[in-house]
């Protein structure tokens, strides 16, 4: 019953010119639904991992200590001048070179995967985004706010954990999701080192087949899918963090 109506789908899009051909084929239309998973597990991964690495790098810029604050900015500054795909590359190029052939020596194997490693990266790149736009949310906290607060007692790290953040938090949540937005399309760097995503998938069923257009507009779907998501649930909890009365 779903081969005929798939069979039917296809042969209904082949008169505008659209061979979706592929889907008919049990091994690459598995492949390419295996790539949409992928894409997903790449964004579930990232996404919570680059908030917690831009907290903790937003909490070392903001710390007022030179040792947490000099390394903070110059693994900032690094990170957002280098290309994403370079980066990548230097990891799992260089870096897990290297330590492959480290555990080689000891003859073991390397357990860290190329999926590991595209987590990492995208993870780390945007989480030098999410730092800056928590550091200017932590400045926006209005100063008579953090005087209260030291009335109270507050000590520097309850200060960080129990006012500032939660407050940079909601100042900065519309930068947050406009990252999380672009770190989604950022994971189809993945395909550069053969991580099967969806990108990879799709361009190892069009070297096979005369399809790019169709399988691009797949993947642009999947992509505005995604992201539509990702910009819906932030939309939610800007609704959901409003403070009535805050700053009137």
């Amino acid at each position: 019953m779903n081969d005929s109506w798939l069979a039917a789908a296809v042969a209904a899009l082949k008169p505008l010119g659209l061979n979706y051909a592929f889907a008919l084929d049990v091994g690459e239309r598995t492949a390419f639904l295996r790539g949409l998973v992928v894409t997903l597990q790449l964004c579930l991964l990232t996404i919570p991992c680059s908030l917690l690495a831009g907290i903790a790098l937003a909490a070392m810029l903001t710390s007022g200590r030179r040792l947490l604050v000099a390394p903070a900015r110059a693994f900032v500054e690094l990170t957002r001048n280098t290309p994403t795909l370079v980066q990548l590359y230097c990891a799992f190029l260089v870096l897990n070179m290297l330590i492959t052939q480290h555990m080689n020596g000891r003859d073991m194997s390397n357990p860290l995967t190329p999926l590991f490693w595209v987590v990492l990266v995208v993870s780390l790149h945007k989480a030098v985004f999410h730092a800056e736009a928590l550091r200017a949310g932590i400045e926006a906290v209005p100063r008579i706010t953090l005087e209260a607060a030291r009335s109270l007692g507050f000590s520097r790290r309850q200060l960080l954990w129990q006012v500032e953040l939660p407050l940079a938090l909601r100042f900065a949540l519309p930068a947050l999701v406009n990252n999380l937005v672009d770190l989604v399309k950022m994971t189809a760097v993945a395909s550069a080192i053969a991580v099967g995503d969806v990108t990879y998938e799709a361009i190892m069923i069009w070297t096979q087949r005369d399809n790019v257009l169709e399988l691009l507009l797949l993947i642009l779907a999947w992509f505005g899918l995604l992201t539509w998501l990702v910009s819906r649930a932030g939309q939610w909890l800007e609704h959901r963090l409003r403070m009535p009365g805050y700053g009137q």
